[in-house]
C-alpha cells in the first residue's frame, strides 16, 4: 500500500519540551509528580510513569518533592498551594499557553470582559480561567446566551482550536451588544499547520488515519476536519487498534498525528500499512 505523510504531524515544540523537562528530572531526582498527565496521549504518559513520573488529581495527594506542571500549565491557586507545602516546581508550561494567561490577565486590567473561545473542561481553558479574575468560557455560539457581557469584550482563543470556529464564534460575539471589541489570535501556529496540512492530504487518499489520544484536543480536531473532506477517516491511538477491514481495496493512505503522538508510534504505523496487502481482509 501507498502512504503519504502530512508534512506537519507528531510531537509539537511545547509537548517535545514538556517530556524533555521530565526526563531531565526523573534522571536527576528518580521521582516526581505531575498535575494530571503531562501530555494527552497514555503510552508517552505510562511510560514516564514507570520511570518514576506519578499523575496526581490534587496537590493534597503530594507530601513532598518535585512536582512538575504539565504543558497545559496551572491555575495562579494550584502554584501558590504548591509553593505554600514546600514543594519544588518544574514548570513544563507551553509558553503559547503562558501567553495566553498573559494576555487574559493584561485584559482584564485593562477594564475588559475577558470571553475565550474553547473547551471549558480542557485543562489549558481551566489553567487561563485560573490566571487571572472572571474569564467566560464559550465554546458554542448558544454558549453567549448564558452570559451577560460588558460593554468592553476581549476575545482571546483555546489555542488547539481551529482558525475557522475562531473565526465563527467571533462573528457570533460581535453580533451581540458591546461598545468596543479587542480580538487577540492566540491560537498555536503549529495547530494551525498540523491541520493545514491534515486536510490538505485527506483530499488525496483513499483512507485517512489520525493518530494520537483519545483525550487529546488537537488530535480529535485533525480528525474531525478530515472527517469532512474525507468520510473513510479514522482516528486511532495506535495500529493495534486498526482494523484492516476498513483498508480493502484501498490503495493509498493518509497518515496524520496529533501534538502529543510519539514519532515511533507514527513510524509503527506507516511501516506496517506499506507492508498490508490492500487486497485482503482481516
Amino acid at each position: 500500500m501507498r502512504v503519504l505523510v502530512a508534512e506537519k504531524c507528531g510531537f509539537c515544540p511545547g509537548v517535545r519540551n514538556a517530556i524533555n523537562l521530565a526526563k531531565r528530572t526523573l534522571e536527576q531526582e528518580k521521582s516526581a509528580y505531575s498535575l494530571g498527565h503531562i501530555i494527552h496521549n497514555e503510552e508517552v504518559v505510562s511510560q514516564l510513569s514507570k520511570d518514576g513520573l506519578v499523575p496526581v488529581d490534587s496537590i493534597e495527594d503530594i507530601e513532598s518533592g518535585t512536582v512538575l506542571i504539565r504543558s497545559h500549565g496551572a491555575t495562579l491557586d494550584q502554584l501558590e498551594d504548591i509553593r505554600n507545602k514546600g514543594l519544588k516546581i518544574v514548570d513544563a508550561t507551553c509558553v503559547l499557553v503562558k501567553r495566553v494567561q498573559k494576555i487574559a490577565r493584561q485584559l482584564n486590567e485593562e477594564g475588559y470582559k475577558v470571553v475565550m473561545i474553547g473547551d471549558k473542561d480542557h485543562p489549558e481553558v481551566k489553567a487561563v480561567v485560573g490566571s487571572t479574575d472572571d474569564v467566560e468560557v464559550v465554546g458554542t455560539p448558544e454558549d453567549l446566551d448564558k452570559i451577560r457581557l460588558n460593554k468592553k469584550l476581549g476575545v482571546i482563543c483555546q489555542t488547539t482550536q481551529s482558525p475557522d470556529h475562531f473565526a465563527d464564534m467571533v462573528a457570533a460575539i460581535s453580533r451581540r451588544g458591546f461598545s468596543e471589541m479587542k480580538v487577540i489570535n492566540t491560537l498555536c501556529r503549529e495547530t494551525m499547520e498540523r491541520q493545514t496540512a491534515a486536510v490538505k492530504l485527506c483530499r488525496q487518499v483513499d483512507v485517512m488515519f489520525v493518530l494520537g489520544g483519545k483525550h487529546s484536543a488537537n488530535t480529535r480536531k485533525l480528525a474531525e476536519l478530515c472527517k469532512k473532506h474525507n468520510p473513510q477517516t479514522y482516528h486511532l491511538q495506535n495500529w493495534a487498534e486498526l482494523d484492516k477491514n476498513c483498508l480493502f481495496g484501498k490503495t493509498v493512505a493518509g497518515v496524520t498525528a496529533g501534538a502529543s503522538t510519539p514519532d515511533e508510534v507514527i513510524e509503527e504505523f506507516v511501516r506496517n500499512l506499506e507492508n498490508h496487502d490492500a487486497g485482503s481482509v482481516g
